[in-house]
């Protein structure tokens, strides 16, 4: 299922167009590098929509929201629908505040998503126009867990439905859905929750995947989300004593840039509903 997925990855290497927040920019253009891809950082209004007429696909973040960015993200996903290029939204801390809130509900509502990816607080606050995230962590009453996992299910389906975009709502146990299909995911490691930016670096690389597999970015969402958790499992084995969060997420840049489609195709953890 994997194996052609990473391999077109590699093949192709996607050029992606990222307007992301400048906390883990360097994060995101160096796992696009690791999987294969390659990066660009542009968020000027004069020059967003010809950036993304460039590149294969466009990942939106709204991790450190202002007005200016705000404009360009809504010009290069209406330029990125235009040219019917794939379109990732990251939520970051949706529902943290009425900015962050309406302007990822605007996002939504004026670009055509192909996915929409964030915490379970994010994805909530967006199905429902208000919600509690704790900044940029799900809020603990948010949580998938497994003996919410039937209810989380239905909810995502449901919002995929609505939005007519793959949805996937990352934590614990990781969901993606697509109208009636869903993928539990259980890859990943405890210790991603304590370096910034691995949900960031996601968003991007599920970029990077369902650009490189255009007719197929569903399975192609569920591979990138399978391989960076393995690549968090590979990174803890790889931890020594002396080694902290810092050289924790190197291993996992490191893990990204040796990842194969047979070991993904190994080692990728879900379950279908």
């Amino acid at each position: 299922m994997f194996r052609e997925i990473v391999e077109n990855v590699k093949r192709t290497s996607p050029l992606i167009h990222n307007i992301t927040n400048y906390v883990t920019v360097n994060d995101c253009a160096n796992i696009l590098l690791a999987c294969g891809g390659s990066a660009i950082m542009a968020d000027d209004i004069d020059e967003v929509e010809e950036i993304t007429s460039i590149c294969g696909g466009l990942n939106i973040n709204i991790g450190t929201l202002n007005q200016r960015t705000i404009a360009a993200m809504l010009a290069a996903g209406k330029r990125a629908n235009e040219l019917s290029h794939p379109v990732v939204l990251d939520p970051v801390g949706a529902g943290a505040s009425v900015l962050r809130t309406k302007t990822a509900m605007k996002l939504m509502e004026q670009i055509k998503c192909t996915v929409i990816r964030g915490n379970a607080s994010e994805i909530k606050t967006l199905a429902l126009g208000q919600g509690t995230t704790r900044g940029v962590d799900a809020d603990l009453s948010d949580s998938v867990t497994k003996d919410t996992l039937k209810q989380a299910v239905s909810f995502t389906k449901d919002f995929s439905r609505k939005t007519s975009s793959i949805i996937a709502i990352t934590g614990a146990i990781d969901l993606v859905a697509y109208n009636e299909k869903a993928y539990c995911i259980y890859n990943g490691h405890p210790m991603m929750s304590s370096i910034t930016g691995t949900g960031c670096q996601l968003s991007a690389l599920i970029a990077a995947y369902i650009t490189a597999n255009p007719h197929n970015p569903f399975k192609a969402t569920v591979a990138a989300i399978c391989a960076m958790g393995l690549c968090g499992e590979k990174a803890y084995k790889r931890l020594k004593d002396e080694d902290g969060n810092a050289s924790y997420s190197n291993y996992i840049i490191d893990a990204m840039y040796n990842l194969d489609g047979d070991e993904l195709e190994q080692g990728a953890r879900y379950e279908i509903y």
